[in-house]
């Protein structure tokens, strides 16, 4: 395990955990934070031995949002900043899936690395809150991640209101995959983590892009490049191993035993 002062960083099974570690701030995105976090994304891409990426948080809370003192983008010992914008894109744009481990509370910019998640877990009981206009401010640049999941209707209120909901709650509204008791939070991730290894490294990146991508296109248009990219798909040596495993009734080749 690799260690730092605001984040710790350990690759098993297939996964490369990202844990936040300022739990006596409640793991509040300070400019160091978000550097580090960054770097162990980009090492986590790298790195063919890391099929997923798992964000969670050390102590009782996942994230309480932006750290006021050391807000993220500063420049720190010579080096700019990385920005909360940044991540949230980093995280999006990336070919392996980010899975959301919610362990705790997660506030305002917090909220964010949840929206930017491609899968999301949480602690039934978790508090969630965008709680930006509690203190006269606005939660701007996580919406961009948000309000997809969310839609005009729950951003509103949760938006307008700041209240608290559960993670129970985040599920309905779209914002979380499954709720489950914090015992179980490890297990219900690795059931995750095992669902993805299962899944061709390519097509599973493919998925990532094709979700993002064909919302954003006229219908006729999405269907003219979905034809395209499964024809792609299905030529791919990937495909053929994939194929040929499904008839030998084996597994394909990238499911490590």
């Amino acid at each position: 395990m690799t260690t730092s002062t605001a984040t710790l960083y350990d690759v098993r099974q297939g996964a490369a955990w990202i844990t936040l570690n300022r739990p006596e701030q409640r793991n509040a995105l300070s400019a160091a934070l978000v550097n580090q976090l960054s770097d162990h994304l980009d090492a986590a891409l790298a790195d063919p031995a890391v099929r997923c990426v798992v964000l969670t948080g050390a102590g009782t809370a996942f994230c309480a949002g932006a750290d006021l003192k050391s807000p993220p983008g500063q420049v720190i010992d010579g080096r700019q900043g990385v920005t909360l914008a940044d991540v949230l894109a980093h995280m999006q744009d990336a070919d392996k899936p980010v899975i959301a481990a919610v362990n705790g509370a997660a506030f305002a910019g917090g909220l964010g690395l949840v929206g930017a998640s491609d899968i999301v877990i949480t602690v039934a009981d978790a508090p969630f809150s965008f709680s930006e206009v509690k203190i006269g401010v606005i939660p701007a640049v996580i919406s961009v991640v948000c309000l997809p999941k969310l839609g005009p209707h729950h951003g509103m209120k949760l938006f307008l209101t700041g209240e608290r909901f559960s993670g129970t709650q985040a599920v309905t509204m779209g914002l979380a995959h499954r709720a489950v008791p914090a015992a179980e939070l490890a297990a219900a991730v690795q059931q995750e983590i095992d669902a993805i290894q299962a899944g061709g490294p390519i097509a599973v990146a493919e998925c990532k892009k094709l979700v993002r991508r064909i919302p954003q296109l006229p219908r006729d248009e999405a269907f003219s490049v979905a034809s395209e990219w499964s024809a792609r798909m299905f030529r791919s040596p990937e495909a053929a191993e994939g194929m040929a495993a499904f008839r030998e009734k084996r597994q394909p080749a990238w499911v490590k035993s």
